[in-house]
């Protein structure tokens, strides 16, 4: 199609995740086979890299917009701009999770941190027993210094006794078919409790001037 020799392209094409260090492909493609394209960046200037009309521009490219360019019978055609990020990931994916308690009172504030090490884009998906009602807040902070981690935290404000069951995060990987899953058991009472557990009779007899410990196991 001379009028339009770029393949219009999804809007999701236009964004390219890359692992550091992996090549990426640029899919500006051509109706025309035989068509000279160029590769630009942001700052116009021509980027050397292998390409195939089906396939588009393949290559080590550094994070940033790029652009294609052809000629048809004197005019220039621009591709739609295709923007490169690089993400720092690991094949495997280290997944902590950790509550501050896994027993609670009803009222009280449910707390639970799901991290993952070494992957600056994962999908993460929470499983718990209030998660039909939306009960929970989730907040995301990416820290890079002085390593990178994703710290998830799921909050659970008021807790009841409904709130009692697996606290579930599984995380998977953006650009590899892995995931991998934590669990803890959260337990909420209705009220807080004591046990008492005597390690002594109803009736103790003491002799004269004998010394006599009485314990007592309180949980």
């Amino acid at each position: 199609d001379p009028d339009m020799p770029f393949v219009p392209s999804m809007p999701e094409d236009q964004f390219i995740l890359v692992e550091e260090g992996d090549p990426a492909v640029i899919p500006c493609r051509t109706s025309d086979p035989d068509a000279q394209v160029t590769l630009v960046n942001s700052l116009d200037k021509s980027v050397n890299a292998l390409y195939d009309t089906k396939q588009g521009f393949t290559g080590n490219f550094p994070a940033g917009s790029y652009t294609c360019k052809t000629m048809v019978k004197g005019v220039e055609f621009k591709s739609d701009e295709f923007l490169i990020y690089i993400i720092r990931a690991t094949s495997q994916l280290p997944v902590e999770i950790e509550a501050l308690k896994t027993v609670y009172k009803t009222g009280e504030t449910i707390v639970v941190t799901c991290v993952v090490f070494d992957n600056e884009v994962v999908n993460l998906q929470w499983n718990y027993p209030g998660k039909v009602k939306e009960k929970g807040l989730i907040k995301l902070d990416d820290i890079k210094v002085p390593s990178q981690k994703l710290v998830y935290t799921l909050t659970i404000p008021e807790a009841s006794v409904k709130d009692t069951g697996d606290y579930e995060c599984t995380a998977r990987h953006a650009t590899k078919e892995v995931k991998e899953n934590k669990k803890v058991v959260i337990t909420v009472h209705d009220k807080g409790f004591v046990h008492l557990e005597p390690q002594f009779s109803p009736l103790e007899a003491v002799n004269l001037h004998e010394v006599k410990n009485f314990v007592v196991d309180v949980q």
